[in-house]
């Protein structure tokens, strides 16, 4: 370390302390929230540590410059960012129960059994409760009836597949 290297260091030091005192902060990150960034909002504090340590002449530049020599040091307004969780797909069609049941009513009119077989995707919890249901109210559904055949089918095919140690790769 040079002598100028310790200058720059107690100068650093000093301007970090004047700084913290004109915004009444506690911790160096809170003068992050005062320094604005080239790509918009303030300085991340790991960028703070990292300026602190390789470029510390120009870390008082930025510091002298938002906060001290500044009559009212303003906080800078975050980086927009992206929502999180809530991104909606936009190519995919969202279908309520009942246009499901709709197109599936359309679909055993016409006859076409592929569509049926693709609409009619249920668990088999769901197929065996919708059975019951149906035999409870006097209706015969033959289309529930052979989907619930080909969802034990299904199933007991996926257990007896894990029993003896292979995998099943859907289509």
């Amino acid at each position: 370390m040079t002598i100028s290297d310790s200058k720059t260091e107690v100068e650093l030091k000093s301007v970090i302390e004047k700084a913290l005192k004109k915004i009444n902060g506690a911790k160096e990150n809170g003068l992050c929230r005062y320094l604005p960034m080239d790509s918009g909002g303030y300085m991340h504090h790991f960028t703070f540590r990292k300026m602190k340590g390789e470029s510390p002449k120009e870390l008082i530049a930025l510091i002298t410059t938002h906060v001290i020599d500044a009559n009212k040091p303003q906080t800078v307004t975050p980086k927009p960012r992206a929502p999180r969780g809530s991104r909606k797909r936009r190519d995919q069609l969202h279908f309520t129960k009942h246009d499901i049941e709709r197109i599936l009513h359309m679909a055993r009119m016409a006859g076409d059994k592929e569509m049926i077989r693709k609409l009619t995707q249920k668990d088999l919890k769901q197929i065996r409760r919708e059975l019951i249901n149906s035999i409870k109210t006097g209706r015969i559904e033959p289309d529930l009836w052979n989907a619930y055949v080909e969802a034990v089918t299904n199933h007991n095919a996926s257990l007896e597949a894990i029993a003896s140690g292979h995998t099943l790769v859907a289509n």
